[in-house]
């Protein structure tokens, strides 16, 4: 099945990463709002024809680290792997890319 790319918002993957202010070291907190608007905008080109991002900060550990929906409805993990599948991406490769981009885009952010 082919998709016309880029897919209307309302079709795309959003994938919601919680940041946890600690990763920014130990006055995280007061970075983790800069830093999430940061990484968002360097992010938002990742896979954009089909993935929408949301980067927040994580003050409510019982909240997912990452969350996917489409259409407003939360997907479990199987459902968001089908999805990437139609892209030909894997949801583990997906999810590790995402980490190390983000270790990355700290350590930018913290000019190591």
């Amino acid at each position: 099945m082919a998709y016309e790319l880029p897919l209307p918002l309302y079709k795309k993957l959003t994938v919601t990463f919680r940041v946890e202010p600690g990763c920014l070291g130990p006055d995280g907190i007061e970075h983790i709002d800069e830093f999430c608007k940061f990484a968002k905008k360097q992010v938002a080109g990742l896979d954009s024809d089909f993935v929408r991002w949301v980067i927040t900060p994580r003050y409510d550990k019982s909240l997912l680290e990452t969350e996917y929906k489409t259409n407003n409805k939360r997907l479990d993990h199987d459902k968001a792997e089908k999805y990437l599948k139609v892209f030909g991406k894997e949801l583990d490769e997906f999810e590790e890319h995402l980490q190390d981009k983000l270790s990355i885009l700290i350590d930018q952010y913290l000019g190591r």
